[in-house]
């Protein structure tokens, strides 16, 4: 009889080669273009992460610490913790909680808790509830043996689970919140002009987006993209460029038919404050 976690990690190799393998497959993908109008503007601060609730929109604040901070030209924050922001739809503060996250770059809203993603040690998930309650903190499934299970870029609550764009594995993954166990992996559609992975979320259809981008300089030379994935197969349905001018999509969310996504205003290989964007929330939209 095969040992339950020899079977799930087969598994979910087999469902990962086989996405990859239909990817690979010679066919023509759908490509669009996007635009993106700006809604309001985020609390100060960085803001790298989102995630729609029945009060409003969470928003998840980035603080850059450590070697981080030294390679933007920043002071170390007297204050690691980082805030998640409750707001309404005109960006009015409602509620902040604090976390532990480091480098937050993506987060989750779900089962009345806030699930925050760290991008620097020590990584991980951070599980939080209203009262700035630490629940738990677990790094992502499927990581070397005595190494932490990487970064992160971006989370999805959905139907009571938990999924992550994996940075280490290139991976989306859908994890049991309970158990802590990977349920389902799809691989990170990236081309090599643009290699990068952010966000992630699911439309009205149950189809899955991705935001991914080049590596830059500057925001001039900045060309994000996403990626429409079918919810059902995992199979690429479609690609999308951004007009020039565009914002600098980092956090996605899907709310009242439209993607919306943060501008964080700090992004790897930018000067600080680059895009001229920076802070605002924003529709994408078809151009």
């Amino acid at each position: 009889m095969l040992n339950k976690r020899l079977f799930l990690t087969g598994t979910i190799a087999a469902a990962a080669l086989s996405a990859a393998a239909a990817q690979a497959q010679p066919r023509t993908i759908p490509h669009g273009m996007m635009k993106t109008t700006q809604m309001f503007k985020a609390p100060p601060g960085y803001v790298n992460g989102m995630a729609v609730a029945p009060e409003g929109l969470w928003l998840a604040q980035q603080k850059l610490s450590a070697e981080s901070a030294k390679q933007y030209g920043l002071p170390e924050p007297t204050d690691l913790r980082e805030a998640a922001w409750l707001v309404d739809w005109n960006g009015k503060l409602l509620k902040t909680v604090m976390t532990n996250c480091r480098n937050c770059s993506g987060m989750a809203y779900g089962d009345g808790h806030v699930w925050m993603m760290a991008n620097q040690p020590p990584q991980g998930c951070f599980q939080v509830d209203m009262n700035g309650n630490q629940i738990s903190h677990r790094q992502i499934p499927l990581g070397l043996p005595g190494m932490d299970g990487g970064g992160s870029h971006g989370a999805q609550w959905r139907d009571g689970k938990l999924w992550i764009a994996a940075l280490r594995p290139k991976l989306l993954l859908r994890v049991d919140p309970k158990t802590w166990m990977p349920e389902v992996a799809i691989p990170a559609y990236n081309t090599p002009d643009k290699p990068r992975s952010h966000d992630l979320t699911f439309d009205g259809d149950g189809n899955i987006w991705l935001v991914i981008g080049n590596n830059s300089s500057n925001y001039k030379e900045g060309r994000p993209g996403l990626v429409k994935y079918d919810g059902k197969t995992g199979q690429v349905i479609g690609t999308y460029d951004f007009l020039p001018g565009s914002c600098d999509p980092h956090g996605l969310e899907f709310h009242n038919g439209t993607l919306i996504s943060c501008d964080a205003g700090i992004h790897p290989g930018w000067p600080n404050g680059d895009s001229p964007h920076a802070g605002w929330v924003f529709k994408i939209e078809p151009a």
